[in-house]
Parts: C-alpha cells; structure tokens; sequence
C-alpha cells in the first residue's frame, strides 16, 4: 500500500506540473524574466502549491502519525548553513539557466528531448559528485 500510494501521488504530482506548464522551459524562463517579457501565470501555480502545502501540513500534523509510518518525518535543522547556501546558489542558476528544476525535468523525461535527457544526466551527475565530496 506505501508503494501504491507513492505512485499515485508521484502521478497527481508529475500531472499538476504538466497542466501547470513546469515542464516547459521557455514558460519558466519567462517567469524568470522579471525585467522582460514576465509571464506571472507560474506565481499562481507557487502561490497555490505554498496554500496548499500550509493548509496540508496544519491538517496532517494534527493526526497522531501517518498513514503508512510509523511517525512523521520531518527536518529538524532550521539553521541557514554553507551547504544549504551553497545548494539553494546551484539550483537556482541551474534553473535560470535551463528553465527545468528536478521535479519538472522527471515530469518532461517523457517527452525525449534531448534537452531534457542532459539535464538529468547532468542532475543525476551533481548528485553523485555531491555525494562523493561529502564522504
């Protein structure tokens, strides 16, 4: 049932980025474009997801644990650190550059461009390599 329903959200997930537009990277790099052409229709799709997400986490964390856990996980650090800096830095370039972020690219894996396939070797590639400086 936990891998079920890690599917089914990872759909309606992966579905909300395709009708929201995320997968497109010339619509994400227009929102970007805040002193050119600004497209602001993605403000509402993150204007909707934090509500969303506010509302979400007020309502689940008052239930005793979770449905297929034991207990909750959630981050305990609250601290603004190098490495938190230093990734929010990269992941910010890295989508101004392309116009994809993770999420999105997996989304847009489907449509086989290779654009698309470079970035998440190229994501895939930065993750191995974080993994290797932090040991």
């Amino acid at each position: 049932m936990k891998i079920l329903s890690a599917l089914l959200i990872g759909l309606l997930f992966g579905a909300g980025l395709i009708i929201s537009g995320m997968i497109n990277p010339a619509k994400v790099l227009g929102f970007l474009d805040i002193f050119g052409q600004w497209d602001a229709s993605l403000a509402f799709v993150m204007g909707g997801a934090v509500i969303t997400t506010f509302m979400g986490y007020r309502w689940i964390l008052k239930k005793p644990n979770p449905l297929f856990s034991s207990e909750f996980s959630i981050p305990t650090k609250s601290q603004i650190d190098k490495p938190l800096l230093l990734g929010a830095i990269l992941f910010g370039i890295g989508w101004g550059l392309v116009g994809l972020c993770p999420g999105p690219a997996i989304a847009a894996f489907s449509l086989a461009t290779m654009d698309v396939w470079v970035f998440i070797v190229c994501m895939v590639g930065g993750m191995w390599a974080a993994k290797k400086l932090k040991q």
